[in-house]
């Protein structure tokens, strides 16, 4: 089996990703017309299930969309998936889940009535993990200078919506300076998230975070670390604007994503930052791996 198989199910039917799976006339792929949720695995059970499906429900109200699978069917396909996917590679590690649902075919035609019913898409594939020279150096970023965060008057960022023009053009930009990931900054010029992670800093031992109303998605590792890990590892979390005026004044940097928790960031452009094991990030790293393995153990049930 090729190294870089992808396990997918398409409205229940298991078959290599590399397969095409949904008609051209589905909205997904004309429109955008889509939501998604992607999940991982820790210890081989899925990780904070209730609360990505809770977003995913809250995504789906803000496009009009009904959701026609209840929450438990749903973890049924993910099972089926993650077994399938295990059985054709032989993978025992963790992995990454990816849900994506569209309002379906119909005819072409901007109107939502033109829908006909939804169709969901799940994807498997190993979980990203950081290299030991990223855990101890950080990642390099580099902050947007054409393009700004969707305003969420627009198209709310707190939507996981199937459209990521936003945040793909602004990576690209990010990554022809050869930085590894963007910062990008609102029409008010406040720093808002990256492309595809929330953003923190360290200050005087505080970690800092952008608060929601600058215009980001409410990150559920962001969530966690706020309310469980950042607490048991002895560390304060504010949120509150900051601008790249403000960055200097930072000791630290890093992002927090669903699939690499927290990851440590070298610099900003030319602002660099503390890394390695010593830094507040590192403590409040392994205090979320704590905390994975805690909760692992308390859900066989969400074993995938």
């Amino acid at each position: 089996m090729c190294a870089h198989f992808i396990q997918a199910n398409t409205n229940g039917r298991l078959h290599s990703a590399k397969e095409p799976s949904i008609a051209p006339l589905n909205r997904g792929f004309l429109y955008g017309d889509a939501i998604y949720e992607v999940w991982r695995t820790y210890h081989g059970v899925i990780f904070s299930w209730d609360e990505h499906w809770a977003r995913l429900e809250r995504s789906a109200a803000a496009l009009y969309m009904t959701l026609p699978w209840p929450q438990a069917t749903m973890l049924d396909e993910i099972k089926k998936t993650t077994a399938a996917y295990r059985k054709a590679v032989g993978n025992e590690g963790d992995l990454y889940i990816r849900l994506q649902v569209t309002r379906g075919g119909g005819a072409i035609g901007l109107d939502i009535a033109l829908a006909d019913h939804p169709d969901f898409v799940l994807l498997v594939q190993p979980c990203p993990a950081l290299s030991s020279a990223q855990e101890k150096n950080g990642i390099m970023l580099s902050l947007a200078r054409t393009l700004h965060r969707n305003h969420p008057a627009t198209l709310n960022p707190a939507w996981k919506t199937g459209n990521y023009l936003n945040n793909l053009l602004c990576l690209r930009e990010a990554r022809s300076r050869g930085a590894d990931e963007v910062v990008i900054t609102n029409l008010a010029g406040e720093i808002t998230e990256a492309a595809v992670s929330n953003i923190g800093f360290v200050r005087d031992g505080v970690m800092i975070l952008t608060p929601l109303d600058a215009g980001i998605l409410a990150g559920i590792t962001r969530r966690i670390l706020i309310d469980h890990v950042a607490p048991s590892a002895g560390v304060t979390v504010v949120e509150q604007t900051i601008r790249p005026e403000d960055i200097g004044g930072m000791q630290e940097c890093f992002l927090t994503a669903t699939t690499k928790d927290l990851v440590p960031v070298r610099a900003i452009d030319s602002i660099v930052f503390r890394t390695g094991d010593e830094t507040v990030t590192m403590r409040v790293k392994r205090a979320f791996a704590e905390h994975a393995l805690a909760y692992a153990k308390a859900r066989p049930l969400q074993a995938a």
